[in-house]
């Protein structure tokens, strides 16, 4: 694609579905079966159709959202035993009624970030 404007390159579903936090399965079948540009993916960020509202309110949601909302990394996920894709009530369940695994990753991931803001302030003196 070389010499072709930034954004008019085209992004692979799996790739623009991760850039817009979303879970590529959950998604219409023409974003699936076709590339989107970075124009477009721009627009859909702007104005995002129905489709991918509900998606990101209602999910299922992707690992990385997961992970993210229950404040733990991916690898704890699958520690945890969750492979697969939750929706925004399983990941409030979650929440509202913490499982063992989910307090002790949260604890982990708690102590990783204390050291990494430590090393940080370390490092910008």
């Amino acid at each position: 694609m070389a010499g072709t404007p930034f954004s008019q390159q085209v992004l692979k579903p799996t790739n623009a579905a991760k850039k817009l936090g979303v879970y590529l399965p959950a998604t219409p079948p023409e974003f699936q079966e076709h590339g989107t540009t970075r124009a477009e993916l721009e627009e859909l960020e702007k104005n995002p159709p129905q489709w991918l509202a509900d998606l990101r309110r209602h999910g299922p949601h992707p690992r990385p959202v997961i992970a993210g909302r229950l404040g733990i990394s991916i690898a704890g996920l699958a520690r945890g035993g969750i492979t697969d894709p939750l929706t925004t009530e399983e990941i409030d369940e979650l929440r509202e009624d913490p499982p063992a695994w989910l307090v002790r990753e949260r604890e982990t991931a708690a102590k990783v970030r204390a050291e990494e803001d430590r090393l940080r302030s370390r490092e910008s003196r």
